[in-house]
């Protein structure tokens, strides 16, 4: 399906490995301008030579607000426009709730959360002077239903509610911003791989009760949902939070 994404200016945050490089790739092969934003350059340089297709790179640490502003700065810069922002940024940590230090939660929140907040923010003062644009953040199944550890899903369920306030608010801007809530996806450098490596049969186990198709996702089905979402073809889909699961969650909406 074409989706006529070519020529869109496209910023993926997290984009050098696992389900952000995935969905660079997708964009790519659309025949999008794409940047990739990420901490470590040597991730960063290596996912340019992957991707090819005169992929960008920019080099940000998100939890930092002022490397925030520099990153869409720079892209906006580059590229003059951005069309779509990709918020894909995250990571878990700590553990149990009485286990877990407030530092943790603070930092938790900065990255899945915050980072995304204020880099939506800024790109919306830009796509509201070409009245069209769209957000997609990429946020868990457990960020709708309990699971994981609290921090992740504190921050992650955050953002969901944060995708329908914004999105309500710049609709009439031709503006839209949905989420994609994946399920358990393995890819090389993901806790799933660590875990199916240090318990294989233990991780079968999981996948048995827990995933009804029967099997870990891929990133690249996260990033076929995330540039239909990018595309007009989603022109109706606003403020959702779509599971890309197979069939994982347990809630049945």
């Amino acid at each position: 399906m074409d989706l006529h994404l070519e020529g869109k200016k496209i910023l993926i945050t997290g984009g050098s490995k696992g389900i952000g490089k995935a969905i660079a790739k997708v964009f790519v092969d659309e025949g999008a301008e794409v940047g990739i934003a990420a901490r470590d350059i040597t991730f960063l340089e290596r996912a340019k030579e992957e991707l090819g297709g005169g992929v960008s790179i920019f080099q940000a640490d998100l939890t930092d607000a002022g490397e925030r502003e520099r990153l869409l700065g720079s892209f906006i810069k580059e590229k003059r426009a951005i069309d779509v922002l990709i918020n894909n940024a995250g990571g878990s940590n700590g553990g149990k709730v009485t286990e877990t230090s407030m530092d943790l939660f603070y930092k938790a929140l900065e990255l899945n959360y915050f980072s995304a907040v204020h880099l939506s923010k800024l790109a919306v003062e830009h796509m509201k002077r070409s009245q069209k644009g769209a957000i997609i953040h990429i946020t868990s199944i457990y960020g709708r239903e309990s699971g994981g550890k609290a921090t992740y899903n504190n921050a992650k369920s955050a953002l969901i509610s944060f995708t329908k306030a914004l999105a309500d608010e710049v609709a009439a801007d031709g503006i839209r911003v949905n989420s994609v809530a994946p399920g358990s996806i393995l890819h090389d450098t993901g806790n799933w791989k660590k875990r199916i490596e240090e318990n294989p049969e233990k991780m079968k186990e999981f996948v048995k009760n827990e995933i009804p198709a029967g099997r870990f996702g891929t990133p690249e089905e996260i990033a076929n949902v995330v540039a239909f979402l990018a595309s007009e073809k989603a022109s109706w889909v606003v403020g959702a939070s779509i599971n890309v699961d197979g069939g994982q969650s347990r809630m049945n909406f």
